[in-house]
């Protein structure tokens, strides 16, 4: 089993790129769920920066007294943090400040990462002030910032950012990747999931227990409390608990609003349920599929069909043991249809749709649509249902593809080694 720190994802050689080529100079925002690895990425690349002799600043703003082996002369000029209170914006500008002094006397300029950005209040409204006037005095200054929060919550709605940030967003960790750090085969990589972090502090099966606990109280609880409930407006705190406490249990199936509220205790109505849902998507957590039909807003009236984003979060809270899973061919059929809505989520293009169909007594799993592309994807796991789902799709959109997955069809392994981009553009 690898190193989680030593292997590197592709993300490493994509924000270099990003730092090297951007004539722009915009700041480079690292996006994603929590444990993806965006720290370890931008850490790496600091390494990689370094090797070549560019300087790079890193600086965790969660921590007052940052290392000063990370950002080498930093804390000179920059105002010292009082006992017992938190940083502030004028100690963002400090940091800022002393950086542009740092950058102007190298000759290739400096690369200051800031991490935990949403420790400072109000943080976006800051930066983009600085940068404004890092581009008028023509400083050879970047930026890359991370924060633990999904990028829509860290900057709110309404905040104007167009034009001085790229986004370089950090999916949860595939199937490749997985079985190149750790070792997984595509079935251990169904149960367990893709995030690395909880699986390097748990290298066996007889350490279960701790990795279940790492899923609650390092993922699921910090995205809930500190970045959902911490960042949002949410008038209903308890309910979007009991919700990401539920739907994991549903992932793969069709689930009616209304019948979502009759199981959890708080009060609600569905306008606030399909909020909280649009949110535990955001975070990376699960989503709510609508149904595909060439109308748009027909389907958003519909029920969703619930898909975790990440397996673990439908695994760990379950119970089951890899072999009892397995051994479950129901529980481990709606595990690999999740693990296959979550692969084709979680890799799509910004323009690509996922969906499912569904036309009473047929049904196909998942739909991908990008303009005039349509693909309609059947998952199969030693289940023995007909293919009629796909057949009638397609004859109710004529030039759209179809595809099986699993059991004669795409092998699993090979159908999660490319995107969901990739099929749509195969077929």
């Amino acid at each position: 089993m690898t190193d989680m720190d030593a292997y590197e994802r592709p993300h490493v050689a994509r924000l270099l790129g990003l730092l090297e080529e951007d004539s722009s100079m915009r700041i480079v925002a690292i996006t994603g769920p929590r444990q993806t690895g965006k720290t370890t990425i931008a850490r790496q690349a600091r390494s990689r920066l370094e090797g070549t002799g560019r300087m790079c600043w890193y600086v965790p703003l969660d921590d007052p007294t940052p290392d000063e082996s990370d950002a080498p002369g930093l804390l000179t000029g920059v105002e010292a943090i009082p006992a017992g209170s938190s940083q502030d914006e004028r100690w963002l500008v400090g940091i800022w400040e002393s950086a542009r002094r740092a950058a102007a006397r190298l000759d290739r300029g400096l690369v200051l990462v800031l991490d935990e950005i949403q420790h400072i209040a109000r943080w976006s409204n800051v930066v983009k002030g600085l940068w404004d006037g890092d581009r008028r005095a023509g400083r050879n200054l970047r930026v890359v910032i991370l924060g633990s929060a999904p990028w829509q919550m860290l900057t709110g709605l309404h905040e104007s950012l167009a034009g001085r940030f790229t986004a370089m967003p950090t999916p949860h960790w595939s199937l490749g990747e997985m079985a190149r750090a750790f070792d997984l085969t595509v079935d251990e990589y169904i149960f367990f999931g893709g995030y690395a972090g909880a699986l390097a502090t748990v290298p066996g099966s007889e350490r279960l227990a701790t990795w279940r606990d790492h899923i609650a109280r390092a993922i699921v609880a910090p995205a809930i409390e500190r970045d959902i409930v911490g960042l949002t407006r949410i008038t209903k705190p308890a309910l979007m608990r009991q919700l990401m406490d539920l739907a994991p249990r549903y992932s793969g199936q069709l689930m009616s609003y209304n019948k979502l509220l009759g199981q959890l205790q708080d009060a609600g109505n569905t306008t606030t349920l399909a909020r909280y849902v649009d949110l535990l998507s955001d975070a990376g957590l699960v989503t709510g599929l609508s149904r595909y039909t060439p109308a748009p807003h027909l389907g958003k009236r519909s029920s969703p069909k619930l898909n975790v984003l990440n397996t673990a979060l439908m695994t760990a809270p379950a119970g089951y043991t890899f072999e009892e899973a397995r051994a479950d061919r129901s529980y481990w059929g709606r595990l690999v249809e999740s693990a296959v809505g979550a692969h084709l989520y979680n890799t799509r293009h910004t323009a690509t749709q996922l969906h499912f169909w569904r036309d009473p007594p047929h049904e196909v799993d998942f739909v991908i649509a990008r303009g005039p592309h349509v693909l309609g994807i059947e998952v199969k796991s030693g289940k023995s249902r007909r293919a009629s789902g796909l057949e009638a799709f397609a004859s109710r959109f004529r030039g759209a593809g179809t595809l099986v997955v699993g059991t004669g069809g795409i092998p699993l392994n090979e159908f999660l080694s490319l995107s969901a981009d990739d099929w749509l553009e195969e077929t």
